[in-house]
């Protein structure tokens, strides 16, 4: 069992009580920074695991050309368990969401073609959304039996927009865009779960905690959050949309397998590719902070995340 982090005596304020039930809290709830003993129960904090599978739908599916030079096919759904718009980008024309191929009543070619329901590539005139036309890219991947290369990625507001170096979410999304990119094929599920699912305004709460002396588990308990409140069941439903079912996971979080794979096993993860942080890989490049650092070593002591190379320094 790990110690108690210790906090400078300047820093250490009145013991609150330890409890995270799943409401959030008014501003009079909300507790001080306090050293937090590890327990079984906030050591390890498990994601939650969906007994039934949400029902989701891809709206709208629309070519995007990307400042790197590859294409992606940015997929936008809807659900039944919330109303954010969680996405799907998706490396590869030869990836179908059946939902959006789905012929819907009393609609025209165009609104098909509108809605990104066409196979091939659209152009000024065309009239058909079954009309293909070849693609100047390669479209077909490698091996069409290979497992799909997949990241289940949550929004991260600060470290994907506002450059945060107090985590590495941007760099994560960055590596498997790139991976998926060279092969032209792959998915990410981008969830709407900002701040491990406490939203952004409590993120940024907690963020002021972790300059106060908590960790990032820490902080989530003390506004009474859980330390991850994520829930994986519409990565699973989605990439059952997509038609895959048979993936390689881009993680190294143990816990997401087993919640990504759902409760009836409706996906299979055949395969863990590890996430090691660019500066650990060539000391010249990725995010250098002493906030990353102590951010990653939380995930691997409290959080069983699967990274053993040595810091950085």
């Amino acid at each position: 069992m790990s110690q108690p982090i210790d906090i400078p005596e300047t820093e250490q304020v009145e013991q609150i009580d330890l409890v995270s039930p799943t409401f959030t809290p008014t501003e009079s709830q909300v507790g001080t920074p306090v050293p937090i003993p590890v327990t079984e129960e906030s050591g390890a904090p498990a994601l939650k695991l969906s007994a039934v599978l949400p029902e989701v739908e891809c709206l709208v599916r629309a070519r995007i050309p990307t400042t790197n030079g590859t294409e992606i096919f940015l997929h936008l759904y809807t659900n039944n368990v919330d109303k954010k718009e969680h996405l799907a980008i998706v490396f590869g024309n030869h990836i179908r969401s059946k939902s959006l191929d789905r012929p819907r009543e009393g609609e025209t070619e165009m609104d098909r073609m509108t809605r990104g329901a066409y196979t091939g590539r659209l152009f000024p005139g065309r009239q058909s959304s079954r009309e293909g036309v070849p693609s100047t890219r390669t479209s077909e991947p490698e091996k069409k039996d290979a497992p799909t290369l997949v990241r289940i990625h949550s929004e991260c507001y600060t470290g994907e927009t506002a450059w945060s170096a107090r985590c590495d979410c941007g760099e994560q999304l960055d590596e498997a865009a790139r991976l998926m990119g060279n092969k032209n094929s792959g998915v990410i599920v981008y969830l709407r779960q900002e701040g491990r699912g406490i939203g952004l305004g409590e993120k940024l709460k907690a963020y002021n905690l972790q300059d106060l002396g908590a960790d990032t588990v820490q902080a989530n308990l003390m506004l009474r959050h859980p330390a991850d409140g994520r829930d994986f069941g519409l990565a699973t439903a989605i990439l059952q949309d997509l038609e895959q079912t048979q993936i390689q996971l881009l993680t190294n979080n143990p816990d997401k397998i087993a919640a990504v794979e759902g409760p009836n096993k409706e996906v299979t993860v055949v395969e863990r590719v590890p996430m090691v942080p660019l500066a650990w890989k060539d000391k010249t490049k990725g995010i250098h902070s002493d906030e990353v650092d102590g951010y990653l070593r939380t995930k691997i002591e409290r959080m069983g995340h699967l990274l053993s190379e040595p810091m950085a320094k």
